[in-house]
């Protein structure tokens, strides 16, 4: 896949963050799970148990001057799953690989799966909506893509492994659209490695919404 064939096909991307944690990413940036720990300055075996193993719940870090943050749960994934899809990757090594990176939705129908997740549907989040030309042109060299939601293993846990994030150039787009037809999403998750400090730069929208109803207008304040 080219770059400008990515951007002429998936002009927005979308990201779904924790509800109120908007004021918190303009300030820092879009952070993954391990530069979020890395700014609040986790370490040890707390740190291990965030970063390499599964959250069936989200956890709240504190820090004396950087206040408050919530890592979001991992309720879509289990261990179990993992052990039987993993290629080349013990569950541990996933979780950390996940957790390094920034993860938005190529698509709006995507976005829309994951707030009517059962887990996910009566709970109100932040999304934002990304002008992807900018941002992949700005990070094209940290993004990589896959095929599939990474971080689920229910109902079926798909096999996953060395080639489920690729460059951009590297990624089989025209294989995936073969493989899937009309129907299914040759692309599902635009990864950028570590975070997006200068995300605000990028975002054209900020919403609440619960399942996919949009509650309010987060940024622009209209």
């Amino acid at each position: 896949m080219e770059i400008e064939q990515l951007i002429e096909l998936y002009p927005q991307l979308y990201h779904m963050a924790e509800c109120g944690s908007w004021a918190s990413i303009e300030n820092h940036g879009l952070l993954s799970t391990s530069a979020l720990l890395d700014l609040f300055q986790y370490q040890g075996p707390l740190r291990d148990r965030i970063e390499a193993a599964h959250r069936p719940e989200s956890i709240q870090i504190e820090h004396q001057e950087r206040g408050i943050a919530v890592i979001r749960d991992q309720k879509p994934m289990s261990d179990a799953g993992l052990e039987r899809c993993l290629l080349g990757y013990t569950a541990p090594d996933w979780y950390r690989s996940l957790n390094g990176k920034v993860f938005f939705w190529a698509t709006e129908e995507r976005l829309s799966r994951m707030l009517n997740a059962g887990a996910y549907r009566d709970m109100v989040h932040d999304v934002l909506i990304i002008d992807a030309p900018a941002m992949i042109r700005r990070y094209h060299e940290r993004i990589t893509l896959s095929p599939m939601n990474s971080g689920c293993t229910k109902p079926y846990p798909h096999p996953r492994g060395p080639d489920t994030f690729l460059p951009i150039t590297k990624y089989p787009f025209d294989e995936w659209r073969r493989r899937r037809g009309a129907r299914g999403d040759p692309l599902v998750e635009v990864a950028v490695e570590y975070s997006v400090p200068d995300v605000r730069k990028f975002v054209t929208q900020v919403v609440s919404m619960r399942n996919k109803e949009v509650l309010a207008e987060i940024w622009p304040n209209s």
